[in-house]
């Protein structure tokens, strides 16, 4: 970036956005400025209407502009050299064709966009991201993938595809941001902002988002979670436990003991109430048929998805559905 250059970023913030993505992907450019005789950065926060918006902590921020008025901020269509679309819980029922043609028409005229969090399902929306590559948190990635197939979806922390700028959420804002200021500045003033955030690290993309397996089961037993990973990557078209016991390179009944004393379970329960997590994450997060979703799961009828379904969550697939809608709306 020109030394004399100032980049200007408009943040949109989505009814719901994540707070703590959107803090750790302003603070990095305010620290960033700190370093320097003159601001390398300024921002702009914009809404639908101009009015306050309310993040999923039910905290609310006031705004500059209104959507409508945006020319205000950016009189030239050009003078944003990066739009990030800040959303979160509930975004996969938000609809506004208002801000998905602005989208379409900034990035025409050759402004970088960007997704916060689960903003990466609004650019998508806009038609943003056909035959693109982008960075999701991971409880919204199945339905994600399932509801646009011409994404190329990643579980990574960021992912910058051209002048598309999209990352999981969280801390990974930081990181995102970070790598923009290293770009930008240098690495000197990246190092800078990074230790003042008490990061121990400027991660690198593809750091994984969640735990480790072991530790987020708590079990450090390696034939145990090599079983588990076979299971969470083929959910669709669930091995049988004979098949599992050939890859594994173990007896079944080894197996069976191996699940009750770690986890309490047996291999069978264990496989059916992940692909039941699977599914819900589904229902709530995208618009396929239950009878989709039970494939998609691997149930090969409906109604033997409902009954196992109803016997783990308390509710049918429908209703456990109607549920989370009537909560988004009330």
């Amino acid at each position: 970036m020109d030394k004399h250059a100032r980049r200007r970023i408009l943040f949109v913030l989505v009814p719901n956005f994540s707070m703590i993505a959107f803090a750790t992907a302003v603070e990095p450019l305010r620290l960033a400025n700190r370093f320097l005789p003159e601001d390398a950065y300024e921002w702009c926060l914009i809404s639908e209407d101009g009015a306050p918006v309310t993040a999923s902590n039910g905290l609310s921020l006031n705004v500059d502009a209104a959507l409508s008025d945006s020319r205000q901020v950016c009189p030239d269509q050009t003078c944003a050299t990066l739009i990030l679309v800040c959303a979160g819980l509930t975004v996969e029922r938000y609809r506004n064709k208002g801000l998905f043609s602005w989208l379409r028409r900034m990035h025409g005229h050759g402004v970088a966009v960007g997704g916060l969090c689960t903003g990466a399902w609004v650019l998508a929306e806009a038609g943003l991201l056909k035959n693109r590559c982008c960075a999701l948190h991971w409880e919204n990635l199945p339905g994600f993938s399932e509801r646009f197939p011409d994404t190329e979806a990643h579980s990574n922390l960021f992912e910058l595809d051209g002048n598309i700028y999209t990352c999981a959420g969280g801390t990974a804002a930081l990181d995102m941001m970070l790598h923009m200021i290293c770009d930008d500045l240098g690495e000197t003033i990246a190092t800078q902002v990074c230790e003042q955030c008490l990061a121990d690290r400027v991660r690198d993309p593809r750091d994984h988002q969640r735990l480790p397996l072991r530790t987020r089961l708590g079990i450090h037993n390696a034939k145990l979670v090599q079983i588990i990973e076979l299971m969470e990557a083929n959910l669709a078209e669930p091995l049988s436990l004979a098949e599992i016991s050939d890859l594994a390179g173990l007896s079944r009944r080894h197996i069976e003991r191996l699940f009750r004393q770690h986890l309490g379970h047996s291999p069978a329960r264990y496989y059916l109430e992940t692909r039941l997590e699977l599914a819900r994450h589904l229902l709530r997060q995208s618009d396929m048929h239950v009878v989709e979703v039970a494939m998609a799961c691997g149930f090969v009828s409906a109604s033997h998805f409902s009954k196992c379904y109803r016997g783990y969550f308390g509710a049918s697939p429908q209703a456990d559905r109607n549920a989370t809608v009537s909560l988004v709306h009330a």
